[in-house]
């Protein structure tokens, strides 16, 4: 499904911007906020802390032999992927996804 802006929802952004796409989800039935849309990665990255809130036990992550590059070009060894439940927006507008 398509997400998009209104005008509305540009009220007090000075354009042109360049400014990070910042969203809350129900992750797991848990309300995650904060979350950070880079349309420019092609990995979906659950950090530590916040795995271990959703408290799955670690022995559910599916092993990634691949290593992720960060934020700064340094090269992260992933612990792990798992598929989780993800739910955005509110009735009517839901939709409810597996991510991995």
């Amino acid at each position: 499904e398509v997400i998009s802006f209104s005008e509305a929802d540009y009220e007090g952004v000075r354009l042109p911007h360049d400014d990070p796409v910042v969203v809350t989800l129900l992750v797991k039935l848990f309300t995650m906020k904060k979350i950070l849309i880079d349309s420019g990665s092609s990995a979906d990255i659950l950090y530590k802390h916040a795995f271990d809130q959703l408290k799955i036990p670690t022995d559910q992550l599916r092993p990634v032999k691949t290593p992720l590059i960060d934020f700064v070009g340094e090269m992260v060894h992933p612990l792990g992927s798992i598929d989780l439940s993800v739910v955005a927006g509110t009735t009517p507008r839901q939709t409810q996804v597996q991510m991995t």
